[in-house]
């Protein structure tokens, strides 16, 4: 029972966050399949600071991935209570997973591709775009993939 409610608060919290990024739609078009953002930087639209690749991208991305390890380790820790290296791991890699998915599903392939607000003025006719389910799902697989060390941290979090 714990692990559905704590991940009823984080899906909510999660979407909390992306709400308030997406205010302004431009500043996060790199979350935007390819063709979007080759309309936005034609039309002059893109931060080139923030495209992946650039100066501090990655270490961006490492530092974000250490912090959620930590956190979902002190998490695992004090709300789920484990205390093996491999229960705090486990637990905070199905937490991401739980989170990735509701992502990828009910905000990206439901919320997103269908809601005006998150068409980019000047890029109105690439709908098609914009319903590419399999971008986001890609994302979603991605992200499993880069919850491994987020869990591997949460592990050792969990019993330091």
């Amino acid at each position: 029972m714990t692990f559905l409610i704590e991940s009823l608060i984080a899906c909510a919290v999660f979407t909390l966050f992306v709400f308030l990024m997406s205010r302004d739609p431009v500043k996060t078009v790199f979350n935007y399949p390819p063709a979007i953002i080759e309309r936005c930087k034609q039309l002059g639209l893109v931060d080139e600071s923030n495209r992946p690749g650039g100066a501090g991208f990655y270490a961006k991305k490492v530092t974000a991935l250490l912090v959620f390890g930590v956190l979902l380790g002190l998490l695992v820790r004090y709300v789920n209570g484990c205390t093996a290296f491999w229960c705090g791991a486990l637990t905070a890699y199905a937490l991401w997973c739980v989170v990735n998915w509701f992502d990828a599903i009910v905000l990206d392939c439901i919320w997103f591709c269908h809601d005006p607000h998150f068409v980019i003025k000047g890029t109105e006719d690439m709908a098609r775009d914009y319903h590419d389910y399999w971008f986001h799902i890609k994302g979603a697989l991605i992200g499993m993939v880069l919850a491994v060390p987020a869990a591997l941290i949460a592990g050792l979090i969990v019993i330091l």
